[in-house]
């Protein structure tokens, strides 16, 4: 399958140059929520995981370098898989991870059959799918999981073209609990937080929602 408009931009140097910009140990990736929200990843994820099974099968789509991964890694689970469509951003996750299973995959076109993970997330990668996209990669995600599907990702109750470093078409805010709720009948809510940026007024939605059987 071919990349869409949005890959192509965020496979070039575009994309690498978000990639040295976003290199944080998991330590500088707490102190930076905690910057940001007063709260840091660690305790989001407790609040939302921390009764889950710690041997569930988790992926996370955009894993970036991995840290996201390794955060959980540090609260116990086990089974964990990420993918990013960066080159660089997998072999970096790869050297930066250990017992963490890491692929190079688009959104639009996962290897895995349907129902494989336990768990899905996504962790600021909706916001960069093109709208015209979007139903493909939230079909990608709630066929893929057989029971939670986990996001955090910037909140707006409509859908709102952001310039992102000087260009459009790169980031869109919108109510992604919203969107899946009203696609999938069978979704229940478990959790939602929305978090505000200490220092402007925007809001950050992280929600963790079940497929009921």
């Amino acid at each position: 399958m071919g990349f869409t408009d949005t890959e192509q931009e965020w496979s070039s140097d575009f994309g690498n140059s978000y990639l040295k910009r976003n290199r944080f140990t998991v330590r500088e990736l707490d102190d930076l929520y905690i910057r940001n929200y007063g709260i840091s990843r660690s305790q989001m994820n407790t609040e939302f995981l921390g009764n889950l099974d710690r041997s569930c099968k988790i992926l996370e789509i955009g894993c970036n370098i991995g840290n996201q991964l390794k955060l959980l890694q540090s609260l116990g689970f086990k089974n964990l898989w990420g993918l990013d469509i960066l080159e660089e951003a997998v072999e970096t996750a790869k050297k930066n991870t250990k017992g963490i299973n890491i692929i190079k995959s688009s959104a639009f076109d996962i290897p895995f059959k349907n129902r494989y993970f336990d768990l899905v997330y996504t962790s600021g990668v909706l916001i960069h799918i093109n709208p015209n996209n979007l139903n493909n990669v939230l079909e990608s995600i709630y066929s893929l999981s057989s029971r939670y599907i986990w996001c955090f990702e910037y909140y707006n109750e409509v859908n709102v073209d952001l310039e992102y470093r000087g260009k459009k078409g790169l980031l869109w805010k919108n109510n992604f609990l919203k969107l899946f709720m009203e696609k999938y009948s069978d979704l229940k809510l478990l959790k939602e937080m929305k978090v505000k940026y200490l220092d402007r007024d925007n809001t950050d939605s992280m929600f963790l929602i079940e497929k009921v059987k």
